[in-house]
């Protein structure tokens, strides 16, 4: 199936997607350049339509101790707005260090400056798929426990 994955940020929110294979993630570009959650929730909901996926996953900021703050909240809410816009199922999926896991994906491949700003949030939500269907290959039965709708 098709997924849509999400990097949500205060200024900017980063997309990817998977094939419908589920083996090849690629980082979209443009990233959204909004700071309102409503305008994210109906850009993401508008791409997912344009790209015919059939789920979105969501990055959840935990702390490192696991725990969730004020951060993951607002993804809690985002991910309610999405599946009310979109009628898709979300998933929240631990985004924890999957920014330095970007910017260094990034700097191996000597993307520096404007370049990089302009597509580390969408390189981020590609780590967050990657991630999602690392494990959901590995533990389908568990895959519920994230889920909203």
């Amino acid at each position: 199936m098709k997924l849509l994955a999400v990097d949500y940020g205060d200024a900017r929110t980063g997309l990817a997607e998977c094939d419908p294979s589920e083996l090849v993630v690629s980082p979209i570009t443009p990233q959204i350049e909004e700071k309102s959650m409503n305008k994210v929730a109906q850009a993401v909901a508008d791409a997912a339509k344009a790209r015919a996926v059939g789920a979105v996953v969501l990055g959840l900021p935990r702390n490192m101790d696991g725990t969730e703050g004020p951060r993951a909240a607002k993804s809690h809410r985002l991910a309610d707005k999405i599946a009310e816009y979109s009628g898709l199922r979300v998933v929240l999926w631990d985004e924890r260090r999957t920014t330095i896991s970007a910017a260094a994906i990034l700097s191996a491949n000597d993307t520096f400056g404007a370049k990089r700003k302009a597509r580390l949030d969408s390189v981020s939500a590609a780590v967050i798929l990657e991630s999602y269907l690392a494990f959901r290959k590995n533990h389908p039965e568990e895959e519920k426990n994230n889920e909203r709708k």
